[in-house]
């Protein structure tokens, strides 16, 4: 079948219903990720992201409920979109402050033996050499249980702060990113060869000089002539997420992504966005499924439906409405500061607004006027993510639901306090779905690559990891 019809047998294909759930915990290196607010909370315990603790905590609590990973989000500079500043941001909690996502994964990966980490680091402010050596020392030392979502950079504030007056053009972002990628990976999967280590006591030679390769690299944005100071990891190159959603991040998702985060609210669009990357994917000569899609999804659960609904209300009166701005503002580029929180949103002028609102109703069933504080504190629970509010049962019935109809692989799932969040799921979900024959009861021994793919440690032959060529 050739590329194009490929790329039409995905776009035309239905979802592949009934498969096995995988689960992401969706979590970030600050006190207030998607729900601000819900820091303050009496059960929350969010303050404790600088410790050690909490992350150890909370890698045992995600392995005891089989989750496939940690996905870590990351910023590199405040929200100061809302009001032109970071004022808000700071006073709010909201993504600041924020610590290294990095740091934390050898303690987790240390209290584990199966769990793997998705960790967030941008293309745009370092340099690929010393990162790929960051990335193979973590797989190393994981065992290769580690993967990179891979960004390319959204808040100016993190562009100015490393000297620039802005971000690079969007698609100019990409453009950078993939020869980044391209470094990384002629450092990673072709400047060692297998055996080029021989750790021969007896002759007193470590690694044999003529198996290990410069990879003589010029392009537009870097030159590196050396060869890579690690030797291959487990998996050379650890597992690449994206969550790139415009037609430039789709077409970079679907040449160098094997897992991929999306955040649709409702499953129309969830459904609509799965097609579009799996067009992507098969468009750069792949299997359309060669790559994990993981919706985001905030849970509220209990033993009932009860339960949950009161646990729902009762984390209501914790939202704070100033910090779901600070990040819509950042999220969307647009300065919600300059109107009245009661103010109906059709007075705010701007498409992307509107959209969003309309998108919002669908998601909530109802068509009534909404206000910029509305809005906010939709966004106060969940970010701009849906949320599931159920029991056990209930939810687990509900995510098998997404999963079929957008034809989802699993999910990244947020917190509304933490790690009570995940506790719940461990204790009232995960067994609901492991009784519907949708979620695993044993993890897959290995990498993260096969435990997510079943097909080996290193990247498939299709994948860009392993075309790429020295010079």
């Amino acid at each position: 079948m050739s590329t194009a019809e490929k790329a039409g047998a995905a776009a035309s294909a239905g979802p592949h219903t009934n498969r096995e759930i995988l689960f992401n915990a969706f979590d970030m290196n600050c006190v207030a990720h998607q729900s601000p607010g819900l820091w303050r909370h009496p059960e929350d315990r969010a303050r404790d992201y600088n410790t050690l603790g909490y992350w150890t905590h909370l890698a045992q609590t995600l392995e005891k409920g089989l989750f496939d990973g940690l996905f870590i989000a990351d910023v590199l500079g405040p929200y100061s979109v809302y009001g032109g500043t970071s004022e808000a941001a700071v006073r709010t909690g909201a993504q600041t402050p924020v610590n290294d996502p990095f740091l934390l994964v050898s303690a987790m990966a240390a209290v584990t033996e199966h769990l793997g980490f998705g960790v967030t680091a941008g293309t745009a402010y370092e340099h690929p050499y010393p990162f790929a050596r960051r990335l193979a020392t973590l797989d190393h030392l994981t065992g290769g249980r580690v993967g990179w979502n891979v960004v390319t950079g959204y808040l100016p504030s993190a562009a100015q702060n490393m000297g620039q007056d802005d971000q690079m053009e969007h698609d100019e972002r990409y453009d950078h990113a993939d020869e980044y990628l391209d470094v990384v990976y002629k450092l990673l999967e072709k400047s060692w060869e297998e055996d080029a280590v021989v750790y021969d006591k007896a002759s007193g030679v470590f690694a044999d000089p003529a198996k290990v390769h410069d990879i003589a690299h010029e392009g537009t944005w870097f030159k590196v002539p050396g060869h890579a100071v690690t030797e291959p990891s487990v998996q050379r190159t650890p597992v690449i997420y994206q969550a790139g959603a415009s037609t430039r991040g789709r077409a970079f998702a679907g040449k160098h992504a094997e897992a991929v985060f999306i955040n649709s609210p409702t499953k129309e669009l969830a459904a609509a966005t799965v097609k579009k990357i799996r067009q992507a994917v098969a468009e750069a000569g792949r299997d359309p499924y060669d790559v994990k899609i993981f919706a985001m999804q905030t849970v509220v659960t209990g033993a009932t439906d009860e339960d949950a609904r009161a646990k729902y209300d009762d984390l209501a009166q914790y939202v704070d409405p100033l910090g779901g701005l600070v990040l819509m503002s950042g999220w969307m580029g647009i300065d919600l500061s300059r109107y009245e929180l009661d103010e109906p949103i059709g007075d705010v002028e701007s498409n992307a607004i509107q959209s969003t609102v309309e998108t919002f109703q669908k998601a909530s069933g109802t068509d009534e006027e909404w206000t910029v504080r509305k809005l906010a504190e939709w966004v106060g629970i969940g970010g701009f993510g849906p949320v599931i509010v159920g029991g056990g049962e209930s939810a687990a019935r509900q995510l098998a639901d997404w999963a079929d109809e957008t034809d989802v692989d699993g999910f990244n799932l947020a917190y509304h306090i933490t790690p009570g969040t995940f506790e719940d799921i461990v204790e009232f979900v995960v067994p609901q779905l492991q009784r519907l024959g949708r979620y695993k009861t044993a993890y897959t021994d290995g990498t993260l690559r096969h435990k997510l793919f079943g097909a080996g440690d290193r990247v498939k032959p299709t994948h860009r990891a392993a075309q790429v060529t020295l010079g």
